[in-house]
């Protein structure tokens, strides 16, 4: 069967009683998503001719069809179907491919996060905000947000140690300088919108902060003066790093706002104590006519998307990536 995808008029054969989510994931289209459960509302689409059966707790309830809004996560395709994507702009199309690379350093950020630092054979040209798949040993494979640009000497990667995780064990325990893995991408549809002449909003938990600092340090060196507030949040202060890049990066920059929030415990001068969802709803009294970067843990994600959309973000303006596990 066909799904015709608009306005890209991408025609695409698919199997009946595919999840629609996910046939335009593998595709690398243009969707935005965060829960993939149907609760923030993120991958809203509209069907222009065929019908989708409901997955959710309506399941097997064909959607009413033509010009009906639905939800990509909560969608089976079952027919012939045209969908329309909403606000398709700056898409952009980065040929896939592997490429070799070496692992130049493996630098502590805290206790439970190393920073890889990795030089490649060839170019990789990727998207501010996008990932890769890292490939240490055939048996060790994982997704992880570029925390740079693509023209930087070194490609970096931030790596939470996750409990009983394989392949982050492998990287902690075995990964050694001078290691040669391999990279394949880009990924991820969350990546910076340099159209957009609104403030925006970008908000890293954890080793989310990577594709932050990619998506911000992209805006600044595209010529974008629009304010930007970073927020940055952790659990507690032995989670904190690169506070000092940070910090640097607002004073070089007076559209960049940056907001150190540390959840449990006391924070350090210049920093915040509380949750980065109160902290915003604090310092922003209304978000209309932002554009939101959500980054870092799905909980936190999907707090942060109600949120943003409750104070006013377009639901399409909101561009997330949740990390989602993958596995052990």
């Amino acid at each position: 069967m066909e799904l015709v995808v608009e306005p890209l008029n991408v025609r695409l054969n698919v199997d009946s009683g595919s999840n629609l989510l996910d046939v335009l994931r593998s595709h690398q289209l243009p969707i935005s998503y965060s829960c993939m459960s149907g609760r923030c509302g993120t991958c809203r689409c509209r069907v222009l001719s065929g019908q989708v059966l409901n997955s959710g707790p309506e399941a097997g309830r064909p959607h009413a069809g033509k010009d009906e809004h639905v939800l990509a996560c909560q969608s089976v395709l079952t027919d012939n179907c045209v969908i329309e994507l909403p606000e398709v702009d700056e898409v952009v199309v980065h040929t896939a491919r592997i490429v070799k690379g070496t692992v130049t350093a493996i630098e502590e950020a805290t206790h439970d996060i190393r920073r890889i630092r990795v030089q490649l054979a060839k170019p990789m040209d990727f998207s501010a905000g996008q990932y890769a798949t890292l490939q240490f040993t055939p048996e060790h494979i994982r997704p992880y947000s570029m925390a740079g640009l693509s023209h930087d000497d070194e490609m970096e990667f931030q790596i939470r140690r996750v409990p009983d995780g394989r392949v982050t064990a492998f990287v902690f325990d075995e990964l050694k300088v001078g290691a040669a893995i391999r990279l394949s991408g880009p990924m991820g549809s969350a990546y910076l919108r340099q159209k957009h002449t609104g403030p925006m909003l970008c908000v890293g938990g954890g080793t989310g902060l990577a594709p932050v600092l990619s998506i911000v340090r992209g805006a600044l060196e595209a010529g974008m003066s629009n304010p930007i507030h970073l927020y940055f949040g952790v659990r507690s202060a032995q989670d904190v790093f690169d506070a000092e890049r940070l910090k640097a990066l607002a004073a070089a920059h007076p559209n960049v706002t940056v907001h150190i929030v540390v959840a449990t415990g006391a924070a350090s001068a210049g920093q915040r104590s509380g949750l980065v969802t109160d902290a915003i709803e604090k310092d922003l009294k209304t978000l209309t006519g932002w554009r939101a970067y959500l980054c870092g843990a799905p909980a936190m994600v999907d707090a942060l998307n109600l949120l943003v959309t409750r104070m006013g973000v377009q639901p399409s303006h909101v561009h997330a990536d949740a990390f989602y596990p993958s596995g052990v």
